[in-house]
């Protein structure tokens, strides 16, 4: 692995599998096939109620980071305490950049929402509230996923719940690139321009001598009146990810019209590493009060 994607997904050593307790009540099903491409199934874990609700809850789809790279869905330490607060989680494995090149990540998490939207009953869950969670490379794809859910092309993909929605009914982006072209604008980490920059790798050509079919993965470009809510938050020191990548995705939802939020964590680096005046449980206070607002009972 070259220098530059080492750095970049060693800022997701937080990320990476752990065995993680689970709260009372609350069962795993884990390794369930999505979707199948090429003779490849394609994976995700659901966290539900052992006990069926009286009454159907809301689900949070949770897309780990890694620099589109590395990572896995059984790192979910950042986002099972959503499980506390009356919420269910789902997981999402994804085919990263070492195995298939965009749009191939996009496209598979947009079959996993529609195949979560068209089983939500069976484990409790309701099918009209479903919020899309991620950090990094998996806050780039939920962004994605909600500025660009009419994106036919991408849903075709994958022939699995044909005609079901992939639209999120919120997103809640954690330090997610959005214009790749403009993420050497800041001083960091990486050089984002290069040809292994885990940018370019992602799109499978270096970003910078092909502009047009790097900004077919840039959120921004899909943002329309009708996405969904969506609450950004970034570190203000990032170096892997400059800060700025949240302010025009913010900016560009506002201008639209779109109910955005964007949250700066002082001092922080990626990752939320070495923050001032926030701590894990406030961060996540901040997520399960977007999450019980944007995924209310109508």
């Amino acid at each position: 692995m070259c220098l530059f994607v080492a750095a970049f997904v060693a800022g997701y050593a937080q990320e990476r599998d752990r065995e993680q307790s689970l709260p009372d009540g609350i069962v795993k099903h884990a390794d369930i096939v999505y979707a199948s491409i090429e003779g490849r199934d394609l994976v995700l874990d659901v966290y539900a109620p052992k006990s069926r609700p009286a009454e159907l809850i809301p689900v949070v789809v949770w897309v780990h980071g890694g620099g589109w790279r590395g990572g896995s869905k059984d790192g979910i330490r950042r986002s099972v305490p959503i499980l506390s607060h009356g919420l269910g989680l789902v997981s999402v494995g994804y085919r990263l950049s070492g195995e298939a090149k965009f749009p191939a990540a996009i496209a598979d998490v947009k079959a996993a929402i529609r195949w979560v939207r068209a089983n939500a009953s069976r484990y409790g869950f309701d099918p009209d509230r479903l919020g899309a969670w991620g950090s990094s490379a998996g806050g780039h794809l939920v962004a994605l996923l909600g500025t660009a859910h009419e994106v036919a092309e991408w849903d075709s993909m994958h022939e699995e719940n044909a005609g079901v929605s992939s639209r999120p009914t919120a997103v809640c982006n954690w330090f997610g690139p959005t214009d790749f072209l403009r993420m050497n604008d800041f001083p960091g980490r990486i050089d984002h321009d290069g040809p292994d920059s885990p940018e370019s790798l992602f799109i499978g050509v270096p970003i910078q001598e092909n502009p047009d079919k790097t900004q077919r993965a840039n959120p921004i470009r899909y943002v329309t009146a009708d996405d969904p809510p969506m609450l950004h938050m970034h570190g203000e020191k990032d170096g892997s990810v400059p800060y700025n990548q949240s302010e025009l995705l913010h900016a560009a939802l506002e201008k639209a019209g779109v109910e955005s939020d964007l949250y700066m964590v002082k001092n922080a680096d990626h990752g939320f590493r070495n923050m001032e005046g926030d701590t894990p449980e406030s961060l996540m206070e901040r997520v399960r009060d977007f999450f019980d607002r944007t995924l209310q009972s109508p």
